[in-house]
């Protein structure tokens, strides 16, 4: 099958064959542009993949600690029926997990210090079905016996209260209790039990959690306050929360861990979205490199171009010829940043740290960030719309340089040949 001239002549003029020796500029020019769409690809792949490894890494270390989806009571009442919000919750076959909770917010004081803390009474035979932190502290949160009033403490909020196991602290309900000589505050005397360390500093500075049987004595509830379930597939939470919210019954209010951190994921969203359009434009200021060079090639190209015409070929013939010299080069570019991108994003568990040894510095501190190495994950759904865009800005920067050469007279281009 014979090749189309067209296709031909743009792939020889794209090389650097004997005409382009002739002029190493252009050469250079169009390398230089190939260089930086392949640069521009490569950095949108890796930012991308960073910011999304962060992404996860945060999510999954607030899921630890956060439920998928919460039902609970309005104005942090107990729940009506929990048995029954526990059995019609479990029926839908995206829930895999299921636990009753009691909520509030408290005072936490040792000595002179005082903190405010949220307070969350768990069921420590249940709990391990729906958050990972307690299933990793399992062991630990046995130790929560109804009755005792025992505590386990974020790591570090037990640090700025300079409490350890054994200690004895007060726990200061914001309800008070009415008496004659006016309203008296709620203390109960707990005993701290252990630690945890869910290495979001959020929940570590501020979360008690203790046997929801004490937490309800301790809060005059008559029952939990709420129910946490976990699911299959995290990701539809939202659509579980929609399905549960019609086939619950009483007077319940459900919500999702991504309504739980809203704010924290909108903020995400939007400065990836900054980050891809930011970095885009690198990408376009190469692609658009290739307009000089075509410029360039179009004015070397005038004798060949007249040849052409005298010989029968069309305008049309003439502007492909050129617009398949900048697709090759976009084309090339594009392909050598996605290998190079999706290299170095796929390996940067191994690429960091040996530029950690080379500089001698540490890019995340373990004592100021929540991770101390470079996660990195490629999504298809970042690479595909990266690589199509670097495609069309390539072909759009051809445009006009193949426009002019189809407009040159064959007349007025051999006239001083």
């Amino acid at each position: 099958m014979q090749i189309p001239y067209e296709l031909a002549l743009g792939w020889r003029y794209t090389r650097a064959g004997r005409a382009t020796r002739r002029n190493g500029f252009i050469s250079f020019i169009s390398g230089v542009s190939m260089l930086g769409i392949a640069l521009g690809v490569a950095a949108l792949i890796i930012v991308l993949s960073v910011m999304n490894g962060f992404q996860k890494e945060v999510r999954d270390r607030m899921l630890s600690v956060v439920s998928h989806i919460e039902i609970f009571a309005p104005h942090g009442a107990a729940m009506p029926d929990p048995a029954r919000t526990l059995a019609e919750a479990q029926r839908n076959p995206n829930v895999v997990g299921a636990a009753p909770f009691v909520s509030a917010q408290a005072l936490l004081a040792r000595g002179e210090d005082m903190k405010g803390t949220l307070v969350r009474g768990i069921d420590p035979d249940k709990e391990g079905a729906v958050t990972d932190l307690a299933a990793t502290n399992a062991e630990v949160l046995k130790q929560l016996v109804p009755g005792e009033f025992r505590v386990v403490l974020g790591r570090e909020l037990a640090r700025s209260l300079g409490a350890r196991v054994g200690d004895a602290i007060t726990l200061i309900a914001p309800a008070g209790q009415v008496t004659p000589a006016g309203v008296v505050p709620r203390l109960k005397q707990m005993t701290v039990a252990g630690t945890f360390d869910s290495g979001h500093y959020e929940y570590d500075s501020a979360l008690v959690m203790l046997h929801h049987e004490d937490a309800q004595r301790i809060f005059r509830l008559e029952g939990p306050t709420g129910v946490r379930l976990k699911l299959k597939d995290l990701h539809q939470a939202r659509e579980v929360a929609q399905q549960l919210a019609g086939s619950l019954s009483g007077d319940l209010l459900i919500r999702d861990w991504t309504q739980q951190n809203r704010t924290w994921f909108a903020a995400v969203q939007l400065e990836k979205r900054m980050m891809f359009i930011i970095l885009t434009l690198i990408v376009a200021v190469a692609a658009f490199n290739l307009v000089s060079t075509l410029v360039m090639t179009v004015t070397d190209k005038r004798a060949d171009i007249a040849i052409l015409r005298t010989l029968g070929a069309s305008p049309k013939s003439i502007m492909g010829i050129f617009v398949v010299q900048g697709a090759m080069v976009g084309v090339i570019g594009t392909c050598v940043g996605l290998l190079l991108g999706l290299g170095i994003a796929a390996n940067i568990d191994v690429i960091v740290p040996a530029i950690e040894r080379a500089l001698n510095a540490s890019f995340l501190p373990k004592d100021i960030y929540l991770i101390s190495k470079m996660p990195s994950e490629p999504q298809a759904s970042d690479i595909v719309p990266i690589g199509i865009i670097s495609l069309v800005l390539a072909f759009v920067a051809t445009l006009y340089p193949s426009w002019r050469a189809s407009r040159v007279n064959p007349a007025e281009a051999l006239r001083y040949e």
